[in-house]
């Protein structure tokens, strides 16, 4: 898990001089950052929605997702434990979960996290992961100047996901297809798209509650394909 472990590393250190520029950075510097993250966002949805070739997949593994993380009230949970750290470090950012939560997507949903993960479960190699935590740290310093403090606790929530996928991958290497990870990947990109849109403040949408979708994805493809 050195590639996640030097993510986490990053995310912290790009997190941190963002909150030192925050406040001798002009309003118009930091929302034209803010809409730059949100444009690549939607751009790297699109592209890694694309990668499907089972569309049934793609849209049963939504649905099945969506109905599975309304029931489990992931987004819920994961503000009441936002506010939990909000409280615990004295916090007074009102964006502080909201910054949490953010980061979290944009650093978990890409298609480097997931094959990152599992080039590093599968072959020891964490190519992916390291350069994916290059963007990161890059990304947080601009997350961190709008959100503040709470885009560094997004490596709570990101080392548990992302270092659980990693170890997930290792025990399943004879499963793990190319097709079958095209589908996760495509549905992933979906999701994206959801969080583009709640960064370029067009839409508000509980991508958080559609996580579970990924996991479905994985399944229907193994069975169907």
């Amino acid at each position: 898990m050195i590639g996640t472990f030097v993510n986490v590393a990053t995310v912290i250190i790009g997190s941190s001089i963002g909150l030192l520029i925050h406040t001798n950075l002009p309003e118009n510097i930091k929302n034209i950052l803010f809409q730059g993250i949100g444009l690549f966002t939607l751009y790297l949805g699109i592209s890694m929605s694309l990668k499907s070739e089972h569309l049934m997949i793609v849209i049963f593994s939504i649905v099945l997702g969506v109905i599975a993380g309304e029931l489990l009230k992931l987004e819920s949970r994961m503000e009441a434990f936002g506010d939990r750290l909000k409280k615990r470090f004295s916090q007074n950012n009102t964006q502080f979960t909201e910054g949490m939560i953010t980061a979290f997507l944009l650093f978990c949903m890409g298609s480097m996290t997931i094959l990152g993960a599992f080039e590093e479960g599968l072959q020891n190699y964490p190519n992916l992961l390291l350069a994916k935590s290059l963007l990161d740290g890059v990304a947080s310093i601009a997350l961190a100047s709008t959100f503040g403090i709470g885009v560094m606790f997004s490596v709570i929530p990101l080392l548990i996901y992302q270092g659980g996928l990693t170890l997930l991958a290792s025990s399943l290497e004879n499963i793990m297809t190319n097709p079958v990870i095209n589908e996760m990947t495509a549905v992933g990109g979906i999701l994206m798209l959801g969080l583009a849109l709640e960064i370029l403040n067009i839409k508000k949408i509980k991508t958080l509650n559609m996580l579970p979708a990924i996991f479905f994805a994985v399944i229907l493809a193994i069975v169907f394909i």
